[in-house]
């Protein structure tokens, strides 16, 4: 996924059970996606958002 920022940067996530760290993709009934735990780049741009129901919410 690209950064929600804007910068440009593309995130790559990982979903695999076996990886560390991982995150868990979740879709609602309308096919909205949300991820957990929390997306926070260490740098670059120091994005730390969650994703919940296709919107981006982010942390103070």
């Amino acid at each position: 996924m690209r950064c929600p920022c804007g910068c440009g940067r593309t995130i790559e996530l990982l979903l695999i059970r076996e990886a560390k760290p991982k995150w868990d993709l979740m879709l609602d009934a309308s096919g909205r996606p949300s991820l957990k735990p929390s997306v926070w780049l260490q740098g670059g741009c120091r994005s730390h958002f969650w994703l919940r129901r296709g919107r981006v919410e982010w942390c103070d």
